[in-house]
């Protein structure tokens, strides 16, 4: 699946919001907004949803993360192979509340190419993001881990550090795509995160715990369309 930017990708965490058919249907709210504003939206919900979401949506769906085995006696691991079966066209890693080692990261990455799944990196600074790029994944998301689920967003609490992120990224790798994660919950909050140099975001609470989640996601893509 071909992915167009700027992207708004919405991480259900483990959130009661986004459990089941609360997942289902907030996935498919996110699909009638991008269809209404062409605006890519997509989303990572729990390993069980993945099939009952992905076989039900048009948007990416995307793994909250991955194990770096190959299919076999791994009792309780995922694989990519698994999800991409389950329907995902791509995983989250080393969020920062599932941290890996840069040897797993390296190797789950080189793996997901392979098998052609979609890579998103986490990283919680300018120089992690700056060794994650080394390992060329599809695409970097930057949270200072201190801005997560405050609704302070690091766009702009501290852009300098998604400014230094794009510095040291693009001496390493020109082509990945860098998001910006923390906080983010505003479409003046995603704004700021594009006109910075990022292309798209990720986020969390900000949609999933929204009281209207179609309202809270309209005003995002409505602030990335005004930007055109």
């Amino acid at each position: 699946m071909k992915i167009d930017f700027p992207i708004i990708l919405i991480n259900f965490k483990a959130y009661y919001e986004a459990m089941g058919r609360r997942g289902l249907e907030l996935a498919k709210i996110a699909e009638k907004v991008y269809k209404d504003y062409n605006v890519t939206i997509a989303v990572a919900p729990q390993y069980i949803d993945l099939s009952l979401i992905a076989n039900e949506v048009e948007i990416p769906v995307f793994a909250q993360h991955v194990e770096a085995f190959d299919p076999g006696s791994h009792t309780g691991f995922i694989t990519l192979e698994a999800i991409k079966e389950a329907g995902a066209i791509g995983t989250l890693l080393n969020h920062s509340e599932h941290r890996l080692r840069i040897d797993i990261i390296d190797d789950i990455v080189k793996k997901a190419k392979k098998v052609n799944i979609t890579t998103v990196v986490c990283a919680n600074t300018p120089e992690v993001s700056a060794a994650v790029a080394a390992l060329n994944p599809d695409m970097i998301a930057i949270e200072p881990p201190e801005l997560i689920g405050t609704g302070i967003p690091v766009s702009k609490a501290k852009p300098e550090v998604i400014t230094r992120t794009i510095e040291l990224v693009r001496k390493v790798n020109q082509k990945v795509v860098i998001l910006t994660g923390a906080g983010i919950t505003t479409g003046d909050d995603v704004v700021a995160a594009l006109n910075l140099g990022t292309q798209g975001v990720l986020l969390a609470s900000g949609v999933v715990k929204a009281k209207d989640r179609r309202k809270a996601l309209e005003n995002l893509v409505k602030a990335i369309r005004g930007r055109k």
